[in-house]
């Protein structure tokens, strides 16, 4: 599971690097992040193209994704913005 927590940091890093530049207001107002193609992609139900999917809790069989719910990730992505 360290790996996870890793990729997971790691993209949160990435997905606040425009906010923390002042480059935008927030995650979801960013350019060219992950993030923003995610939360545009949740508002109308649909799958975002092109980046991992996030497919809940592990288990078995695990299925292809990243073991991690999507809410949980936004949501570690506000916490952390906003610290």
């Amino acid at each position: 599971m360290i790996g996870v927590s890793l990729i997971i940091s790691c993209m949160a890093y990435v997905d606040l690097n425009p906010v923390r530049a002042k480059m935008a207001e927030s995650p979801e107002t960013s350019a060219h992040t992950s993030i923003k193609k995610r939360i545009k992609a949740a508002k109308c139900n649909e799958t975002p193209l092109n980046l991992a999917c996030f497919v809940g809790n592990p288990r078995e069989p695990m299925p292809q994704g990243l073991p991690f719910k999507l809410i949980d990730y936004i949501a570690l992505v506000d916490w952390t913005g906003s610290s």
